[in-house]
């Protein structure tokens, strides 16, 4: 049945018309023009990401054969989806904390979402860690009482040892010995990778860190960009989708995000963000950007002080009428602003994306 579904995607993206007019702050569309740009602002901009052809079998003839899709690599995934998640429950449970001496005067803190367990592979829980306690002077200087300074043979610390009571590591044989504790040196193959089985596994204290390969295609059909997600755990090992699924919103998880096949592949499957719902997502976030960025540039423009029709009214003394006239256009310029540019559009995106996959770092925008 997926099968059968996938043959079908596949016919209507073919049977689909190209987007040729700029539907951008009307409906979140873009054309593929407009993706080039955008991508183009992207990889400058953020330079781990790059343009890839992918395979040329599978090329898409209404975008440039350089620049097929958008890749970043080796994005971090430091814990699972489960971790963020918490119930009104969590929510509201508060525990009264109070930290003070026994003379009675305290200092009490509220602790929030206390009923939340912590997560196994997070490394912000380092576990219990015991009370140090406190020495005050008196036990401070019965802890020091029995401390001396002198060694066991009666001379003190400033005196110099007789250098000749010294061994010299020749005599004892200490380099021709080996150390037990040094690891045995790791042989690659004759292509000079190293075999995944001899990399051991992270475990203890060490942070299981997954990475994932990110994708940005464009989706003819629906005239927006889509995401793909390829990843790997600690050892380079793929992730089986279950595992994906581990890091992705509990309320997108075999929803919106499924494994499909790459379209600029043979043989690659990827979690996908399904795009049905991206167009007028897109549409209300631009639309919120847009107004502070006119706002942003209307304020700039009042602060810059030019007025070029006011300085040339006080400085040429025109007719009466045509002054209005020109004053009138000149505040019609003056309002008219670009607003927000489409080739911030990926930018956007990547932030939209951030809330379905909150743990995969895919946002590197954050500074921008």
């Amino acid at each position: 049945m997926h099968a059968i579904q996938q043959q079908y995607w596949a016919v209507r993206d073919y049977l689909s018309p190209v987007l040729k007019e700029s539907k951008f702050k009307e409906h979140g569309r873009i054309t593929p023009e407009e993706f080039v740009a955008a991508g183009d602002f992207l990889s400058y901009k953020f330079p781990v990401w790059t343009w890839e052809k992918g395979d040329a079998s599978k090329a898409r003839d209404y975008l440039p054969a350089e620049k097929q899709y958008l890749v970043t690599r080796g994005v971090p995934c430091l814990r699972r989806a489960t971790s963020l998640a918490y119930t009104d429950a969590d929510e509201d449970a508060e525990r009264l904390l109070s930290f003070g001496d026994s003379s009675g005067a305290a200092d009490e803190w509220v602790e929030t979402h206390a009923g939340r367990g912590g997560t196994v592979d997070s490394a912000a829980n380092p576990g219990e860690i015991d009370d140090i306690p406190d020495l005050d002077g008196d036990g401070l200087a019965s802890a020091m009482a029995d401390v001396s300074i002198a060694s066991e043979t009666g001379a003190t610390v400033g005196e110099t040892p007789d250098l000749d009571d010294i061994p010299d590591m020749e005599e004892e044989g200490l380099e021709d010995g080996e150390d037990e504790a040094t690891a045995a040196p790791v042989v690659p193959r004759p292509g000079g990778v190293i075999d995944a089985s001899q990399v051991g596994v992270a475990n203890g204290n060490l942070l299981q860190v997954r990475t994932y390969d990110v994708m940005i295609t464009y989706d003819k059909y629906y005239q927006t960009p889509r995401i793909w997600l390829l990843g790997y755990d600690e050892n380079r090992t793929p992730l089986t989708p279950s595992q994906i699924f581990q890091d992705v919103s509990a309320d997108h998880a075999l929803k919106t995000v499924t494994i499909e096949a790459f379209p600029h592949s043979s043989t690659l499957q990827a979690a996908s963000v399904h795009p049905c719902k991206h167009a007028s997502v897109m549409k209300k976030v631009i639309e919120r950007m847009n107004a502070g960025v006119v706002e942003e540039q209307l304020a700039a423009r009042k602060n810059s002080g030019k007025h070029p029709d006011k300085e040339g009214k006080k400085k040429w003394g025109f007719g009466r009428k045509g002054g209005k006239e020109e004053g009138v256009k000149g505040a019609g310029e003056e309002e008219e602003v670009e607003g927000m540019r489409v080739d911030f559009y990926l930018v956007v995106f990547l932030k939209f994306i951030a809330s379905i996959v909150p743990t995969i770092e895919v946002d590197s925008t954050t500074a921008f």
